[in-house]
């Protein structure tokens, strides 16, 4: 098959949970012995050669159109006086992608379209315009608009929470008349699935995970754990991580570090806020961006995933599972994944019980490197990024016969 993949950034290098997913869908494609065509919205946050898809081999060809999705006080001002798209959405909208289209869509003959996430699902319109018989698919990454839903239901600041609301609100009308447009959708949750539906996206609506590339997460014997330690690592550009960090560093640490003094917490992510480079809290260790996440999770005994708001899956809990790691997560931060408390991973939402958890952790009560293994066959039984490609290619076969 040749299959055209339209993504909101270049999906390289894999060193967060949008890029992951996606490269790992391109990836595993081209192994399978399919032609992807990768179009990439250059953004200056990600900006990337239009090389750096090459080593994936001749079945991968990545072009690449530069767009400036800066965020901009008199844009967002602008957009929330005289346009009717979202401003998170309205950012991702460029002339130049839709000429590009234009000019692959005329040269090519695809056989399917897929597009990563709701940010670029403006561009279904475009597609259904100039390529009427193409199905498109929609990979949703997550509900955008429940995630700013979320947000805003937490936000103390006045005028912060009446933006965030205002926002949700216009994400959730533009998801309501975009989705419905997708000839599937894939979900990368099953709660997603059911919010999917319910905004009207006709079927079929499937689920299909991300995955890991399980030869990127191999343990090394060579690598101990430094006992005695916790760590965090996800991007910190996401407010839901940033939301999620800040009230474990108020609510939970605090408790923590007065009954166990010598217990560490490392922190690494890439665009670190101010706020938490400068961090000067009792053993709190901070990395920043660290170079292999592989690496960094076999140095430190348990993670935390404490997210409060968001939606999608957690990329960051199916690689620490992969590698045998214990997570303590909120019910929230495991949604979607397919997992049993106290079995392959530890779960709890308030303050008390992830104190306790912790404190079973440090007494040694809470059997943490069981719950690794098991963590570890459940990814290997049920994510395998071969599996999640074989899932995407029924689903391409599913339309495309149905065209015939």
């Amino acid at each position: 098959m040749h299959l055209l993949q339209l993504c909101p950034r270049v999906p390289y290098p894999p060193t967060d949970g949008g890029a992951i997913a996606v490269y790992d869908v391109t990836a595993g494609l081209a192994r399978a012995g399919h032609q992807v065509t990768v179009l990439a919205l250059n953004t200056p946050k990600h900006y990337q050669p239009a090389t750096v898809l090459d080593h994936l081999g001749p079945n991968v060809r990545l072009i690449t159109v530069d767009v400036d999705t800066r965020l901009s006080p008199v844009k967002a001002l602008r957009n929330l006086l005289a346009s009717k798209l979202p401003y998170n959405i309205e950012r991702f909208v460029s002339p130049a992608v839709e000429a590009q289209l234009a000019t692959l869509l005329r040269e090519n003959q695809f056989d399917a379209a897929q597009i990563e996430g709701s940010l670029a699902s403006w561009y279904v319109s475009t597609l259904k315009r100039l390529a009427p018989q193409l199905p498109v698919v929609l990979r949703a990454h997550n509900v955008e608009y429940t995630i700013w839903q979320m947000l805003a239901e937490r936000e103390t600041n006045v005028l912060k929470r009446f933006y965030l609301r205002h926002l949700a609100r216009r994400l959730q009308r533009f998801e309501e008349q975009t989705l419905p447009q997708f000839d599937a959708v894939a979900a990368i949750t099953e709660p997603d699935q059911r919010r999917l539906r319910a905004l009207g996206c006709k079927e079929p609506v499937v689920f299909v995970p991300a995955g890991v590339d399980l030869s990127r997460f191999q343990p090394d014997s060579a690598i101990r754990p430094k006992p005695r330690t916790l760590y965090m690592i996800g991007s910190l550009d996401w407010l839901p991580n940033q939301e999620g960090l800040d009230w474990f560093l108020a609510e939970v640490w605090p408790q923590v570090t007065e009954k166990y003094p010598d217990l560490e917490l490392h922190i690494a992510g890439k665009e670190m806020p101010t706020r938490f480079r400068n961090l000067k809290l009792r053993n709190v260790c901070i990395h920043g961006f660290v170079e292999s996440a592989a690496v960094f999770m076999q140095q430190y005994e348990v993670m935390v995933v404490p997210l409060l708001s968001g939606g999608g899956m957690r990329i960051k809990i199916i690689e620490g599972m992969a590698m045998g790691t214990c997570i303590i997560s909120t019910g929230l931060g495991s949604e979607g994944i397919h997992v049993r408390d106290n079995f392959d991973i530890i779960l709890c939402d308030e303050p008390l019980e992830w104190v306790d958890r912790i404190g079973r952790y440090y007494r040694g009560e809470l059997n943490q490197e069981a719950v690794g293994q098991e963590a570890a066959r459940t990814i290997a039984r049920l994510y395998d990024n071969r599996r999640i490609v074989e899932s995407f290619l029924e689903l391409y076969n599913t339309l495309t016969l149905g065209r015939a």
